[in-house]
């Protein structure tokens, strides 16, 4: 009991985050059989931003796994959601006011595993009246597990996860995406890019967001921000760098929430610095 209240993480004997890690690495395993055996690959939003059957087969599998725990929550995963910006704000808005929500990618990372390109991840929080309490990233390529629980810290197998040291962007290694909105997103991002490069040791671009955040929180990354990104690809993320010492804010300094798609991430100590270089770069999607 916390304050008098039955602790947010527990239902019954039931725990929120054991239910999270054995059902991300369910997926996780599931989908790695599936490398290199995909009959159909589909478009989305744009060219670029792919689905196949393995990720809808990911998602309804995570989704039968939770229902079966808690079958009174919801699930907002990108596969039940229309492609489009609007369409996953209006999906999120609609959800906002569920006491427990999990927020799933069920393959962070798709054109990375259609390629073959080992970097792709499951992605999977929950949040309790708008608040992440749970994240969960694995990486079924390298069998890692990144999990955090609100006020509990941020582990990977079993390990206490920290930010890196590094104070200033000279010496920091960052990460960004390539958005799949050609038009408007990735247009931005590139002016991120561009300012940045000569800025920072390097970038590094590998394509799956969640992945991105749990490096960040490891230590491996200094930092990470993209423009036009969804609830389902920061959440989790999001709880692990917080968890781990970092700092989480959208591209202007302000606070994360769940309906933030323009991130900042960092090891706290270089974030002002990056903040300001994106807003002189007008690349911080405002």
């Amino acid at each position: 009991m916390v304050n008098g209240e039955a602790e947010p993480f527990v239902i019954g004997s039931k725990s929120f985050t054991a239910v999270a890690i054995n059902t991300a690495a369910k997926a996780g395993q599931w989908i790695k059989t599936k490398l290199g055996d995909i009959n159909r690959i589909d478009t989305k939003f744009s060219s670029q931003d792919l689905v196949t059957e393995v990720d809808k087969g990911s998602e309804k599998l995570i989704r039968n796994l939770i229902m079966t725990h808690f079958p009174n929550h919801s699930i907002l995963g990108e596969e039940g959601v229309e492609p489009g910006p609007e369409a996953s704000a209006k999906a999120l808005q609609a959800m906002s006011d569920e006491e427990y929500l999990w927020i799933v990618d069920p393959i962070d990372g798709t054109t990375n595993f259609v390629h073959g390109f080992p970097f792709y991840s499951v992605s999977i929080a929950l949040a309790h009246k708008g608040e992440v309490i749970v994240g969960v990233v694995y990486d079924p390529s390298r069998d890692e597990l990144f999990v955090a629980e609100k006020g509990k810290g941020a582990y990977m197998h079993g390990k206490k996860t920290e930010v890196s040291t590094e104070e200033k962007l000279e010496v920091s290694l960052v990460a960004t995406g390539f958005p799949a909105d050609r038009q408007g997103a990735l247009v931005v991002n590139l002016k991120g890019v561009q300012a940045l490069s000569p800025k920072v040791r390097n970038l590094r671009v590998a394509g799956s967001a969640a992945l991105h955040l749990a490096y960040v929180a490891a230590g491996r990354l200094s930092g990470f921000w993209e423009i036009g990104l969804n609830s389902w690809d920061i959440a989790a993320g999001a709880l692990l760098i917080q968890e781990s010492g970092g700092q989480v804010t959208d591209t202007a300094g302000k606070p994360y929430s769940l309906a933030v798609r323009n991130i900042l991430a960092t090891n706290g100590k270089i974030h002002e610095e990056l903040q300001q270089e994106l807003a002189a770069a007008e690349a911080t999607g405002f």
